[in-house]
């Protein structure tokens, strides 16, 4: 399977909850939607909140913060694949992402410097 990266760089299909919504592994997203509540303090998270097909789909499920991403919501109105092909790569809006998850950064540093020729 080919890697989903999503816009901010996270790679979905990596992800517990992408993987377990595409396994329809129940089990799974109850554990998941469990770990959760506790790692991220929200206490009412449902399984129905942790299903995901990934973010860059338009249909499907998606991750409750997905509809709240400002930059999932910048990189579609700009249509880019991810961040990294953005012209305005590293404004305020992903530097602010990027600063708590720097896996997330080397993969669209990553995926940037293929694109330079």
């Amino acid at each position: 399977m080919d890697k989903i990266i999503a816009y901010c760089g996270l790679t979905c299909s990596d992800c517990g909850a992408y993987l377990a919504t595409q396994a329809n592994d129940q089990a799974a997203l109850e554990q998941l939607a469990a770990q959760w509540r506790v790692e991220y303090n929200v206490p009412d998270l449902t399984v129905d909140s942790v299903l995901c097909d990934g973010c860059l789909t338009a249909e499907g499920h998606k991750c409750g913060h997905c509809f709240d991403c400002d930059i999932r919501a910048c990189a579609m109105a700009l249509n880019v694949a991810n961040c990294a092909h953005c012209a305005d790569y590293g404004c305020d809006k992903i530097e602010r992402f990027l600063g708590f998850v720097p896996t997330a950064r080397a993969t669209l540093d990553a995926v940037r410097a293929s694109l330079v020729v």
